[in-house]
């Protein structure tokens, strides 16, 4: 039977990955990449700056493929739909690279920035595929440093304080209100910078983008005084590459 490996591999430092990643990676014949076009190229060839670092040269194949277009524009009551349309366009696009691309007794690989099971869409794909009944393998995980770990540890912070609950959300559900009972909380996929309706509480913040590669941008402070910078710098880091990936943790200090 086929095999597919989910590997995480960090949040974009290639020294980030584990032990057992390394081991994943020198047993896979076949590495699957979708390509998101020439604005993030820069992310397939970090893909194959790890690849080149484990493996040699002509020992596995690459087979790259388009990432489908997402709608983007989708919010409200649309916007769940929209994502299962792209996570079911993906799904086609698997389905066809494994039938087609993998032998039956070879291991393919996907490779996953961060941690497989972190706001990431490759298991719940797989599951569909294999729902679908048109091609069947197996599947193992291997779990990889988060943008959320390795945030923090550039901050040299933690992610909760002590007997404190900490939470883990996106932008999206942030403008919707800071959590009751949750001090601390990571925020991920916030293209609207929604820290902003925050900076007149007192919260301090922990921003990072481009986390553990060479374009790291790092900003730390009070709300009110970093959120300014955060706007500035984020801004100008986007007009520079065309894309920006970045997470951020919010400490409210607890109220007298």
């Amino acid at each position: 039977m086929r095999k597919i490996q989910v590997i995480g591999i960090g949040a974009g430092d290639p020294d980030q990955l584990t032990l057992q990643a390394v081991k994943a990676l020198r047993s896979t014949d076949v590495f699957f990449i979708l390509d998101k076009g020439e604005v993030k190229s820069d992310l397939v060839q970090l893909r194959r700056d790890i690849l080149d670092a484990h493996r040699p040269e002509g020992a596995y194949r690459l087979v790259e493929a388009r990432d489908p277009d997402r709608d983007r524009s989708a919010g409200g009551a649309a916007y769940s739909p929209a994502v299962g349309d792209w996570r079911s366009a993906r799904a086609d696009i698997y389905e066809r690279l494994i039938a087609e691309e993998l032998g039956e007794d070879e291991t393919g690989a996907f490779l996953v920035w961060g941690d497989p099971a972190l706001y990431d869409s490759t298991l719940g794909i797989l599951e569909e595929i294999l729902d679908r009944g048109a091609v069947t393998f197996a599947y193992d995980v291997v779990p990889g440093i988060s943008s959320v770990s390795a945030l923090v540890a550039r901050h040299r912070t933690g992610l909760n304080r002590v007997a404190r609950p900490v939470q883990i959300t996106t932008g999206r559900r942030l403008a919707e209100g800071f959590p009751d009972g949750v001090d601390d909380v990571v925020v991920m996929l916030d293209a609207h910078q929604t820290f902003r309706q925050y900076a007149e509480e007192d919260i301090d913040i922990y921003w990072g983008a481009y986390i553990g590669t060479p374009d790291e941008i790092l900003a730390s402070g009070p709300l009110a005084e970093a959120a300014p910078r955060i706007e500035r710098l984020r801004a100008e880091a986007r007009e520079r590459k065309g894309w920006i990936m970045d997470t951020y943790l919010l400490r409210r200090h607890p109220r007298s």
